[in-house]
């Protein structure tokens, strides 16, 4: 949905055809985040279908459609923008669950996993802060925006795969079979931190 709702962003500001929304959408990025032309059109296909974007009759000289947002659009696009994004159950991320799953076996195998893990998120760091220092003072805004929001994933990332160490290093045996929680006697936590 991300990428569509910042498709229509990029078409709120003024009409234009899916190859310089692919363009647009990188530039933004700083290339981060690469779309494929394909996405660009299949998502375009889809906004347009829902009633959120029309196309226009007219093509440029290379024969390019352009795509403009529908009024339903920039009201989908308003709300997304006032809405706060995430909350709700927390995402089924890769690296979470391996270290869930690796967390019931030999200690070792739990303290390479993650420092493995760790190794590659310090890399990704380093990389980010390389790219920052050398940002122009003039930088796109939400270029900067991106490139920090970056930086604070990869540095708490880093912090909490040594919180798991510590944690897995603390524990050392592998607990018995017959203490694990059944699925009754997990603890809701859905909202917890609502209440925080």
């Amino acid at each position: 949905m991300s990428v569509g709702m910042s498709l229509l962003a990029i078409l709120d500001e003024a009409p234009t055809y899916g190859l310089r929304l692919k363009n647009e959408f990188e530039a933004r990025t700083g290339g981060v985040w690469p779309l494929n032309v394909g996405q660009v059109y299949t998502t375009l296909g889809r906004l347009q279908r829902d009633g959120l974007l029309n196309v226009r009759n007219e093509e440029d000289a290379e024969g390019q459609k352009f795509y403009e947002i529908t009024n339903k659009g920039r009201g989908l696009l308003g709300d997304w923008f006032e809405e706060p994004s995430g909350g709700g159950t927390p995402s089924r991320e890769e690296l979470v669950l391996k270290l869930v799953m690796v967390a019931s076996r030999a200690s070792v195998e739990g303290v390479r996993v993650i420092q493995a893990e760790r190794r590659q998120a310090v890399e990704l760091l380093q990389g980010y802060t390389r790219i920052k220092r050398d940002v122009p003072t003039d930088a796109d805004l939400g270029w900067l925006f991106l490139l920090d929001s970056l930086i604070f994933q990869a540095e708490a990332r880093v912090r909490w795969l040594d919180a798991c160490e510590a944690r897995l290093q603390a524990t050392h045996t592998r607990p018995p079979a017959d203490t694990a929680m059944s699925a009754a006697e997990v603890p809701d936590t859905k909202n917890a931190w609502m209440s925080l």
